[in-house]
């Protein structure tokens, strides 16, 4: 069993390569839409014990990609994301509550201009050296959020009912950090 307590304290590095932050909101109602972000930055800082720990990342709004150009010129629009006037979501942890390799991950999300609590329920993954000395760790974790509490309501009526796009969206990470620098 893996355990926080593995981390040696410092500041991890995010690492993008291999990582993702993808998101998953109905369609129709009858489908998922799936995306992630390509261009993410966060800093763990792994203090003792783990618990008082935190975590600050920011996405690149402009980043998104559903593998539909049109949908992601209209979710970068007003409409949507309005990237022009918020170029970013950021996140940053308010508190992490550990279980072995279970835990809680608190904090305050920021789409839009808006700021609301939320908790990411995940998993540690544990701390490996990959085959050129560096030390990675690595975290899986999921939420889901309204996107109507970021400001985020744009929508259409469907002629059989129920709306275009719904409004709880998905988000899930699976993250990699390297260990700080001895």
């Amino acid at each position: 069993m893996t355990s926080f307590n593995e981390l040696t304290p410092g500041t991890w590095n995010f690492d993008p390569t291999h990582s993702e932050v993808e998101f998953t909101v109905r369609h129709a109602g009858i489908s998922k839409v799936r995306g992630n972000f390509t261009d993410v930055s966060a800093e763990l800082t792994v203090a003792e014990p783990a618990e008082n720990s935190s975590v600050k990342a920011t996405v690149q709004m402009d980043s998104i990609d559903t593998r539909n150009a049109d949908r992601d010129g209209h979710v970068k629009g007003g409409e949507f994301f309005d990237v022009e006037n918020y170029p970013t979501m950021t996140f940053t942890s308010t508190s992490i509550e550990a279980d072995g390799e279970d835990f809680t991950l608190n904090g305050d999300l920021t789409i839009k201009g808006e700021t609301r609590p939320v908790s990411f329920k995940g998993e540690f993954g544990g701390v490996a050296v990959d085959p050129f000395g560096a030390t990675r760790a690595g975290f899986s974790a999921t939420t889901t959020i309204s996107r109507k509490d970021f400001g985020i309501t744009w929508n259409a009526a469907l002629e059989t009912g129920g709306v275009l796009v719904s409004d709880k969206v998905s988000i899930s990470l699976d993250v990699a950090f390297t260990a700080p620098q001895a």
